[in-house]
């Protein structure tokens, strides 16, 4: 009975830890979850590097203490922010180009001297937020001069993005835009011709592309059409998933990674490793935790206290699954290779600061629900 007793205080002691930290439990364990599975991952994608794996375990934490910092934060707060943080958004877009970091052929990073940042990264939560605080106190449906000025919202840093080049990032801006425009209640027949308008300007957007991303595109309709050149990272990326079967070749086996016959295997790649070692039930275990957080989030923004905490909710949760749409589609066959990492498991900095702010925001929206009145 005494064990009962202190069992109910511990329980009681965490329960009021999260509350006062506006934290919800479920959301923070299941995140939790999902980056201890993937460290492990990635110490056998990196060929078992420690500092690799040191260095991800750094970048975990901050971003868990930015993830608490940002739940801190009332909704009402961050919307009277919003715009100010989208124009230094897109100044500092603008900055990239005069003075960015050029790396592996693409100027995307700012260098602060003691680290490098990617603004890109912080525009898919920027974004959202501006345009949930441009619809605030608008009439739904939204009129078409509203959908007009929300698209120029979204198209400036889509622009700038898309210019440097990162075609994979501006199409997530591009699509948090999108959501919050599907939430804000755009009638169907502006979304219809909006599509359409698109579709109409294919061949001109085919000829803007750059020479690398077209062969993406034609490599995605016919990846044996150039086995050894373009087609290489998809045809071994498949070979990879395929021979890990049901069960996987088991943890650090994996052949495709650890002869380097799979590229970028510890980013873009890594659900190819993961998929390898620990077969169709690793992949099922990944996609039921990733199902858990779309489901946890989606259920945050539909208690929302107001327009602007559930356009900007459901904007970060849906851009979420987008994010794990996107790459497992990209590494199975079933979409162009564009450069967008698997969330919490591939090994990176800025985009992993982003989504762990994009996550306290949503906490922050469920702890405003809590404490209103009534």
């Amino acid at each position: 009975m005494i064990s009962d007793r202190y069992s109910a205080a511990d329980d009681s002691l965490v329960r009021e830890l999260f509350r006062r930290f506006r934290l919800d439990p479920a959301l923070v364990l299941a995140l939790t979850v999902l980056m201890g599975l993937g460290l492990i991952v990635l110490y056998s994608s990196s060929a078992q590097s420690m500092p690799m794996l040191n260095r991800q375990i750094i970048r975990l934490a901050i971003g868990l203490v930015i993830m608490v910092f940002f739940a801190q934060i009332p909704p009402h707060t961050l919307k009277f922010w919003s715009p100010w943080l989208y124009t230094g958004g897109v100044c500092c877009l603008l900055l990239v180009f005069y003075f960015g970091h050029i790396g592996k052929g693409a100027q995307r990073w700012l260098d602060l001297g003691f680290a490098r940042f990617q603004p890109s990264e912080l525009m898919k939560l920027i974004v959202p937020m501006t345009v949930a605080w441009y619809f605030t106190g608008k009439s739904l449906p939204l009129k078409f001069r509203h959908v007009i000025g929300a698209s120029l919202l979204i198209l400036i840093p889509f622009g700038l993005i898309a210019e440097q080049p990162d075609l994979g990032t501006a199409l997530l801006v591009g699509a948090g835009g999108f959501m919050c425009l599907f939430l804000g209640g755009m009638s169907w027949k502006l979304m219809i011709g909006g599509v359409a308008a698109v579709g109409a300007m294919m061949p001109v957007m085919w000829k803007m592309l750059h020479g690398y991303q077209q062969r993406r595109v034609l490599t995605f309709l016919d990846p044996e059409s150039d086995p050894l050149g373009a087609g290489y990272h998809i045809i071994q990326s498949k070979i990879a998933i395929g021979s890990g079967g049901v069960y996987g070749k088991g943890w650090l086996n994996g052949t495709q990674s650890h002869l380097d016959f799979l590229p970028e295997r510890s980013t873009d790649f890594i659900f190819s490793v993961l998929a390898e070692e620990f077969g169709f039930f690793g992949e099922l275990l990944i996609l039921t935790l990733y199902t858990f957080i779309l489901l946890r989030g989606m259920g945050i923004v539909l208690r929302a206290r107001d327009t602007y905490s559930r356009i900007v909710g459901g904007s970060i949760i849906l851009t979420f699954f987008v994010y794990v749409v996107v790459n497992i589609g990209m590494v199975t066959g079933l979409m162009p290779v564009v450069g967008v990492p698997l969330p919490l498991i591939s090994y990176g900095g800025t985009s992993m600061v982003a989504l762990m702010m994009g996550f306290g925001i949503l906490m922050s929206i469920n702890a405003d629900r809590r404490l209103s009145p009534g």
